[in-house]
């Protein structure tokens, strides 16, 4: 599926129009056009590629999935790959989209997946139409603030449930400690497809804004600027949160050896009292001659012995906070 819209001398001009119309619009100076493919097959960026003069190789990268994040550059256009972010999964693994677009003086090709929802970034288009006079770079602002406003999202929404890990920590139970680490490790994994995927961004909206393509830059500083800070922002926010969840799986870690050490010592203090009676009860219980064999007396000795030995036990241990 695709989708096309051009904007004249900053006004909104045409929608919905054929592809091949898009070289007849363009040579227009005037005239700029948003080209949005839903899932396209190498056959339909061929006819791109032909309309906007775009680079065989950058039509070959668009069609394979998986590409890093990247700004290539090439004599007449760019070739733009970004990750739309769309939160966390209810199996907590986090979603992200393959964004790719080819950037020409007077065309934004966008191509993705059917995941993706491109009304953020419509939004954008109409809420700031005031600005639509500097042409294909509003459109790149446009497609990067969207995607930038969903990872900054997701950024919150994560260290929400790393507050949440934290204030359960403290909650006793096996299944409650199991529950923090498997949380933690999902929470770790999609902090480390945010610096993956997200993070390299950053580079790209720098190399716009500081030199390596100055048409796409020149008159709309101020919003890539914008972006740029936040894609910095949320950098620091997923190291200093990788950082919190490993605290946090530190803090379980101890807090169960620590427990363990707690059960380890009753248990040990209950060994030690128990040993006593068995201790007594075999010595009067040898097969030599000693004061009270086969007496009540000797029996009443052996009680009292294992009662106060028993008692002294379980009181020094509780007073090391032992029992």
């Amino acid at each position: 599926m695709v989708r096309t819209r051009a904007w004249r001398n900053g006004d909104a001009a045409e929608r919905d129009f054929p592809v091949d119309r898009i070289s007849d619009l363009v040579a227009d100076a005037d005239t700029f056009v948003w080209v949005d493919y839903t899932d396209p097959v190498h056959d339909d960026l061929v006819q791109v590629e032909q309309e906007l003069g775009i680079h065989a190789l950058a039509v070959e990268d668009a069609v394979e999935q998986g590409q890093r994040p990247k700004l290539d550059r090439y004599r007449d256009s760019l070739f733009l790959v970004v990750y739309d972010v769309g939160g966390l999964g209810e199996d907590g693994e986090l979603v992200t989209h393959e964004v790719k677009a080819f950037v020409t003086e007077h065309a934004l090709v966008t191509i993705h997946g059917a995941d993706v929802d491109t009304a953020a970034m419509e939004h954008r288009l109409d809420a700031n139409a005031d600005v639509a006079e500097h042409g294909v770079p509003w459109l790149v602002w446009a497609l990067l603030d969207a995607v930038v406003d969903h990872a900054t999202e997701t950024v919150e929404d994560i260290e929400r449930r790393i507050d949440d890990l934290e204030d359960d920590l403290f909650e006793r139970g096996n299944a409650r400690e199991q529950q923090i680490q498997r949380r933690s490790f999902r929470l770790r994994k999609a902090l480390g497809v945010l610096r993956r995927l997200v993070v390299p961004t950053r580079d790209s909206v720098a190399s716009l804004l500081h030199g390596d393509a100055e048409t796409i830059s020149d008159g709309i500083r101020p919003y890539f600027r914008d972006v740029e800070d936040h894609l910095v922002s949320i950098s620091d926010s997923v190291e200093q949160l990788r950082d919190a969840v490993s605290s946090v799986l530190d803090t379980n870690l101890n807090l169960a050896s620590n427990r363990q050490n707690t059960v380890m010592k009753k248990v040990t203090s209950w060994a030690a009292i128990i040993a006593i009676p068995t201790a007594i009860t075999g010595f009067f219980g040898q097969n030599v001659t000693f004061p009270g064999e086969g007496a009540w007396s000797g029996l009443y000795v052996s009680l009292a012995l294992i009662v106060a030995s028993s008692l002294v036990l379980y009181r020094v241990f509780k007073a090391r906070d032992w029992l």
